[in-house]
């Protein structure tokens, strides 16, 4: 028998003969102090987003791509980084397929190992999508997938986020509720508020040290 599973039978066995406690957990405690009305979610979500360097924009599902092509102009951005499978990945290939002055698409469809070199020098913006967002805190909601890794919302410069308005919740407990994280966590969850920051070095502030150095939020209000 392993180390762990010798660990895992003694704590198994010290509960034989006991009753267990009935939760009386008062869930409010987590949620009432942290619950906003619909039309108060992006207001709360931007003032806590933008206050850490983060920049939002207000669109829609119909406007959001040339708002990005847009972004990508005038911040004279040659390339982006997209997933080519996704729906976001497609909605904006196919916003720029036979068009000519726009950047680069780069697709990730390939293991790191075969482009790791263009990947982290030679790639200065990517788009993902978001598995919603946290008014309370603040924060995006991303589950990197195979088919969009960690990679690309960690490594380019530049990192654009999709979120739906819909998608915008007011806490942490209501997420762990809609998502049942209790029955099974994911293996990469991530909340996201800005850009990559650090305050080790003579406990200065500064943005961009080991990750994006911008994080840019498209909003989508459509109902």
């Amino acid at each position: 028998m392993s180390a762990k599973a010798n660990i895992l039978a003694k704590l198994k066995k010290s509960l034989e003969g006991t009753t267990p406690v009935v939760d009386d957990y008062d869930e409010s405690l987590v949620t009432q102090p942290w619950s906003y009305a619909p039309e108060q979610r992006i207001a709360r979500l931007r003032q806590l987003m933008e206050a850490v360097h983060t920049e939002i924009h207000l669109t829609s599902n119909a406007a959001w791509p040339a708002l990005l092509e847009q972004l990508l102009h005038d911040r004279q951005l040659p390339s982006l980084l997209i997933a080519p499978t996704t729906p976001y990945g497609q909605r904006f290939a196919e916003h720029c397929a036979g068009r000519e002055g726009l950047p680069t698409l780069k697709a990730y469809d390939r293991p790191v190992e075969e482009w790791k070199d263009e990947l982290f020098n030679d790639t200065p913006a990517s788009l993902t999508g978001t598995l919603g967002a946290i008014a309370s805190t603040g924060s995006l909601i991303m589950w990197p997938t195979r088919e969009e890794p960690r990679l690309m919302s960690l490594v380019p410069p530049v990192h654009f986020a999709i979120l739906k308005a819909s998608e915008i919740h007011d806490n942490f407990y209501e997420i762990q509720q809609k998502f049942q994280w209790a029955a099974g966590m994911p293996t990469n969850a991530l909340l996201v508020s800005g850009p990559s920051k650090t305050a080790d070095i003579e406990q200065v502030l500064a943005y961009g040290a080991h990750g994006p150095k911008d994080l840019i939020v498209l909003i989508l209000e459509d109902a």
